[in-house]
């Protein structure tokens, strides 16, 4: 049955000055509505347009919001007549929103509440929002591909990739990062550090050397000296990494790995001339590049920067990305593109070391990029960890101002260092013992004279927790 009454601000509050995003406001306020009862199925919404009109914002929040719907089953559209509140929503959630007393009844966290019992601690490095990830539109997509698996899809699979998510990938670099490539350059793997570890055994032999950012990233140490290659660290400054100083190294050096888009931990972004510099550093000592590009999708103070492999005319740059950061850490999927004269190679110590990524979670990501669905909740999250990376420095500001921020334009932490002569080892254990996990700064430098400081993420935790998290900093360093 269809009820025409139009509904748009009788079912939920809305408020322009509030903290939560427009998108969101509309997304709870119609979902609650729906799991208590407000509105009926088949009742139908007004349009985005309409609402907008209403409510006194862009269309753009009404758009997201109604999408989120749509794809978690909530709503649906219909050709030529519009959209409505579909027939039956899932039984668990109907079930738990009618026994909840009415006045208790509010829009339903089941991710929250696992969230809460897993006591995923505040200001954790590289965790995402695994509460707003869509999962029910993931679960969808995994019933629908399990019901249609191939029996050649249940074999042993291809161990460059599933050929329709590599196609998919390339697709989404070209256009968004500006990664000059086609699908027969792009691997598929278990991740970025087993990107890093493929790349160890093809290019880095023992004995050989590869550069690294100073401070840097302790995972690529670990992964490329595994096949006994030489670690030499090479600072970092605003501008990014010190070419001169790496050319200072000699024409020994057989690659440097680098994270121009978003240097892990300080932040900064390698400017075009240091890029340019770099290329030509590799062009003419026949070196390689290796670009690990592994949260670039979230800059804040300007739009994405594109990828320094899309402006190499030498082919000198391995990129590597991951899906982690983006969607979540279980999925365990990355990937890395290679010029063509090597994924031979590459494929081969890929296929040595873990035969291929699983089939199905590659072909439910594939669907995933595909349909746009990928792009739609890059949108929602970039909004969110803005707000949430506000928090941050708000609360550092306000109630830890020991700790001074070195940069927070993109990416999901920010590195803030200490007073001199606090020990920064000293404060992330008794930040632990309070509940708050944090990274030692010191951990991320190979050198001889570390800085102290903190590595703090702020993906995976709400504003209010983030700020909770900065008190208790604060406290910490009173001590």
């Amino acid at each position: 049955m269809t009820i025409t009454r139009n509904l748009a601000m009788t079912t939920f509050a809305f408020d322009r000055r509030s903290a939560t995003p427009f998108y969101q406001q509309i997304y709870d306020g119609y979902r609650n509505a729906i799991l208590t009862g407000q509105l009926r199925p088949g009742e139908r919404l007004p349009s985005t347009r309409a609402l907008a009109t209403e409510l006194g914002i862009s269309r753009l929040p009404a758009v997201y919001a109604f999408e989120q719907l749509l794809h978690e089953g909530y709503i649906e559209g219909r050709a030529g007549s519009g959209t409505y509140v579909k027939d039956s929503i899932p039984d668990e959630l109907a079930q738990v929103a009618a026994d909840a007393p009415r006045e208790a009844r509010r829009p339903i966290r089941v991710l929250d509440r696992v969230l809460d019992r897993a006591r995923l601690a505040p200001l954790r490095v590289s965790l995402p929002a695994l509460d707003k990830f869509p999962v029910r539109l993931w679960s969808r997509l995994v019933t629908k591909h399990a019901k249609q698996l191939t029996v050649e899809q249940m074999a042993y699979g291809d161990p460059a990739g599933y050929v329709p998510l590599r196609e998919a990938v390339a697709d989404y670099l070209r256009t968004a990062r500006a990664v000059r490539c086609d699908a027969d350059q792009v691997l598929i793997v278990s991740g970025s550090q087993l990107a890093l570890q493929i790349t160890a055994l093809s290019l880095l032999g023992p004995g050989s050397t590869v550069c690294i950012e100073e401070p840097g990233y302790p995972g690529a140490h670990a992964a490329l000296a595994r096949g006994g290659a030489r670690i030499v660290p090479v600072r970092v400054d605003d501008e990014g990494i010190d070419v001169e100083a790496l050319a200072a190294k000699g024409r020994k050096v057989r690659a440097v790995y680098v994270t121009p888009s978003h240097q892990y931990p300080l932040g900064v972004s390698m400017t075009v001339s240091r890029r340019l510099a770099l290329l030509e550093w590799a062009r003419r000592t026949g070196a390689w590049i290796i670009e690990d590009d592994y949260d670039s999708e979230y800059r804040y103070a300007s739009r994405p920067l594109g990828a320094l492999q899309g402006i190499d005319t030498a082919s000198r740059v391995i990129y590597i990305g991951t899906f982690s950061k983006v969607l979540f850490p279980s999925l365990r999927l990355g990937y890395l593109v290679v010029p063509r004269e090597l994924i031979d190679d590459f494929t081969r110590h890929r296929e040595s070391i873990d035969l291929f990524s699983p089939v199905l979670e590659q072909a439910v990501l594939a669907e995933f990029l595909r349909e746009g669905h990928f792009g739609r909740h890059l949108r929602r999250m970039r909004a969110l960890y803005e707000k949430r990376r506000d928090a941050l420095v708000r609360g550092l500001r306000e109630h830890a101002g020991g700790l001074v921020p070195h940069n927070s334009d993109a990416g999901l932490h920010v590195s803030a260092f200490l007073p001199e002569g606090v020990d920064d080892h000293a404060v992330v254990a008794e930040a632990a013992r309070r509940g708050v996990e944090a990274t030692a700064l010191s951990t991320c430098y190979f050198g001889e004279h570390p800085r102290s400081g903190l590595v703090l993420g702020f993906g995976g935790a709400s504003e209010r927790r983030i700020l909770a998290a900065c008190r208790t900093l604060g406290e910490v360093l009173r001590r």
